[in-house]
């Protein structure tokens, strides 16, 4: 453990914009839908009311059980959005003290001083342990002041901080089994959503106590129950597995070779395809496992999303309440167009993602030293970032007309309308193209221009959900909401088409990808310009 405290300041001073960033604004957040709730129901029995009109299957399926009808129950509710956030920075943290750094030489550079060999692990599980500490005490601290009840604040604190010390464990094994980060990170955003789905299958059934809820990790958090009979017991659970999962890899670091992982990569072909000749060629080498894993992401989710369009909309014309609040983001025709709006915008976010990761990929070849050996050969420097490029605009793309032939498939297959569902589907997905490339223009201009802050893009764009999930609950102004570019399109199906935001939205991606590769093309390459 020789250095820890030393690689501990280093870790902190690295990452001096970025964590406090994260972990500042998503503890806040809560107390911030506290306030807006008690802003906007004051009475208690409206909103017992309102909570009473969230308890449907879909409404469950995607944010959890409603486990009480008060300001605590509903805050807790509403913001597992930002709960599955806050794990997957965990883990994205821990790996970028660990394996990254293995991966870059650093390690080894440091190794060859006076520090021990599980300094870099205890270093990044301090840095897990200080960020949990920040985004924990913020959410109690702030849902108690929002006049929510003390108890049940502490527990929703204690939700949070076990979510960070939890993925940010798991990562920690993930970062001694991959070989290399970009296989940790997508192994632990994998692990994440397998949670997701296997609460949402769970909590989708009406049993609240369902088998699936409870072993999904998202699941057991949310069993604590903040502001319903906290069952503190559990948290000490979540504990003991934290503590055994560090041991492991805490095990698993101290006996592998440096820069060795338990999964060796697959040896390659004695001879390379043609293919690998042209940059293109690379680029779908390196972008085409997960730009097929996001299609059967989109695949999934659209044949779950439009198989229960039906009974979401049986809900909603229950509800007036819940009718207004989707009303805020999808204007539909009818209460199905509102739904189906409201799930392609979530969907339009997850594009936005996928097509981030693919921009970023660029980044991680030039930060890994293997751009700059292509680069001096006669290979120009926008042919090649050009390539990578290409996956993270058109991929999205794909995957967003994908999402929309299967979510209409499945909403026609459940309505009894039929093929005919399928053209409008199309057409809303379609819509959400301009916003995904405005913020993939966004990533490739810091890329550009200041690359040793490219990984900021995933904070735009948690931005840009926060704002999409939450902005209207925190009664944001207009021109708040207006930064998020998902805020400008059109609500279809049945809103009406209008084409010169998505126009607007086009041009200013165009420019900000041009200025980003003219910077590139002038800048040092992995230098940070």
């Amino acid at each position: 453990m020789t250095g820890t405290w030393h690689l501990f300041r280093l870790a902190l001073r690295r990452d001096r914009v970025v964590l406090p960033l994260w972990t500042i604004l998503l503890g806040l957040f809560p107390g911030l839908v506290a306030s807006s709730f008690a802003s906007l129901y004051p009475d208690p029995a409206e909103l017992a009311k309102f909570a009473a009109s969230m308890s449907n299957p879909s409404l469950t399926a995607v944010y959890g059980p409603v486990w009480s009808p008060t300001l605590g129950g509903l805050t807790a509710w509403r913001s597992s959005i930002v709960l599955l956030i806050v794990c997957l920075l965990a883990a994205f943290t821990v790996i970028r003290h660990t394996r990254a750094e293995e991966e870059q030489g650093r390690r080894e550079l440091l190794g060859a001083t006076v520090v021990g060999r599980a300094a870099g692990l205890a270093s990044a599980l301090l840095v897990l342990l200080v960020a949990a500490v920040v985004v924990g005490g913020l959410t109690a601290v702030g849902t108690a002041a929002a006049g929510a009840d003390g108890g049940g604040s502490l527990a929703l604190g204690l939700q949070y901080f076990l979510a960070c010390l939890l993925f940010g464990a798991i990562a920690a094994v993930l970062a001694q089994v991959a070989q290399s980060a970009r296989t940790a990170r997508w192994i632990a955003g994998a692990v994440l959503i397998g949670s997701f789905l296997l609460r949402m299958l769970g909590d989708a059934g009406g049993d609240l106590d369902s088998p699936l809820s409870w072993i999904s990790p998202i699941g057991f958090l949310q069993r604590i129950r903040p502001f319903a009979d906290e069952r503190w017991w559990l948290a000490a659970v979540v504990l003991v597995v934290v503590a055994v999962l560090a041991a492991v890899a805490y095990r698993l670091n101290v006996r592998r070779d440096l820069d060795a992982g338990l999964i060796a990569p697959r040896p390659g072909p004695a001879r390379a395809p043609r293919a690998l000749l042209s940059p293109l060629g690379l680029a779908w080498r390196l972008q085409r496992s997960t730009l097929f894993g996001w299609l059967v992401g989109y695949a999934v989710l659209g044949v779950f999303l439009g198989s229960a369009t039906d009974a979401a909309v049986d809900a909603v014309r229950d509800s007036p309440e819940l009718a207004d609040a989707i009303a805020r983001i999808g204007t539909g025709t009818s209460i199905a167009d509102m739904v189906i709006a409201t799930g392609m915008a979530i969907i339009g976010i997850g594009a936005a993602g996928q097509g981030v990761q693919a921009a970023l990929r660029a980044r991680g070849e030039e930060s890994a030293l293997r751009a700059e050996p292509l680069l001096a050969a006669a290979v120009g420097r926008l042919r090649w970032a050009s390539s990578h490029l290409l996956f993270a605009f058109l991929g999205p793309a794909l995957g967003l007309l994908v999402a929309g032939v299967f979510l209409g498939v499945g909403y026609g297959s459940a309505s009894g309308e039929g093929a005919g569902a399928i053209g409008r589907v199309v057409g809303a997905a379609a819509v959400q193209v301009p916003a995904v490339w405005f913020t993939v223009a966004i990533v490739v201009l810091l890329f550009g221009l200041v690359p040793r802050l490219t990984s900021l893009g995933w904070a735009v764009l948690a931005f840009f959900l926060l704002l999409g999930q939450l902005g209207a609950i925190l009664q944001l102004s207009q021109w708040a909401l207006d930064l998020s570019p998902f805020t400008h399109l059109p609500a279809l199906p049945g809103g009406d088409l209008t084409v010169t935001p998505l126009v607007w939205l086009v041009a200013i991606a165009a420019a900000l990808t041009a200025a980003g590769l003219a910077g590139f093309r002038r800048r040092d390459v992995a230098s940070g310009g």
